[in-house]
């Protein structure tokens, strides 16, 4: 979990520079919104250290705010949607695209809904126990938690690449301990996470090197 902004830009810095490492490993179009997850992450890192900036009073409130709304639509919104979205992409078949078609459906409902949420209910943001804490009235419920963990992890047990299914099982681990854990501040326990899942992605690029690109079947 980061801290600080200091420990936010330096979480960043590090998760991008995996994902350009990921990135320059790409053989085909369908695996490029999967390798862009680690870029996307330390884009999100970043923004949350000018949310801690705006709290620790170097910037106005009102970028704090902002920030915590992008950091928000991102983390609950954006990544629910994009996960199943890219590991559907990536698979050979149409039988298992399919499969997982309902998890990007999902997803793409979740999405919509947090928007919504945060474009009707304020969005609160402070720092509690060294960790910011997101509330909204809409996003901040048990059954969003739940239906973001299918979203996020589900598609990813369909896979018929082992490698994707050990990733789904570390992400719905990752996810439930930090939930009993930091349940408080969960929406901000994303260093970690996003450490942890980036270093995973490069890893399996770098391992299947020689396997891909896959013989894609075009059609979903």
């Amino acid at each position: 979990m980061c801290f600080s902004a200091t420990a936010n830009f330096v979480d960043s810095g590090a998760l991008g520079a995996v994902g350009i490492a990921t990135l320059t490993k790409v053989k085909h179009r369908r695996e490029l919104l999967f390798a862009s997850l680690p870029t996307l992450f330390a884009v999100h890192q970043l923004i949350e250290g000018f949310v801690w900036l705006g709290l620790d009073g170097v910037l106005s409130a009102k970028v704090a705010h902002n920030f915590g709304a992008a950091f928000v639509l991102c983390a609950q919104g954006l990544l629910p949607f994009l996960m199943p979205l890219s590991v559907m992409l990536f698979e050979q078949t149409r039988a298992r695209r399919r499969a997982m078609m309902p998890f990007v459906i999902l997803g793409g409902l979740l999405a919509l809904y947090m928007l919504w949420g945060l474009t009707v209910y304020p969005l609160r943001v402070s720092v509690d126990r060294n960790g910011i804490v997101y509330v909204n009235d809409a996003t901040n419920k048990t059954w969003v938690a739940a239906l973001y963990i299918i979203a996020t992890c589900g598609s990813l047990f369909f896979s018929e690449i082992f490698m994707m299914v050990a990733f789904g099982l570390e992400n719905l681990v990752i996810l439930l301990v930090f939930i009993d854990v930091k349940r408080y501040a969960g929406t901000s326990v994303w260093c970690a996470y996003a450490a942890l899942a980036s270093v995973t992605v490069l890893v399996y690029f770098l391992e299947s090197a020689e396997n891909r690109p896959f013989r894609y079947i075009e059609a979903l």
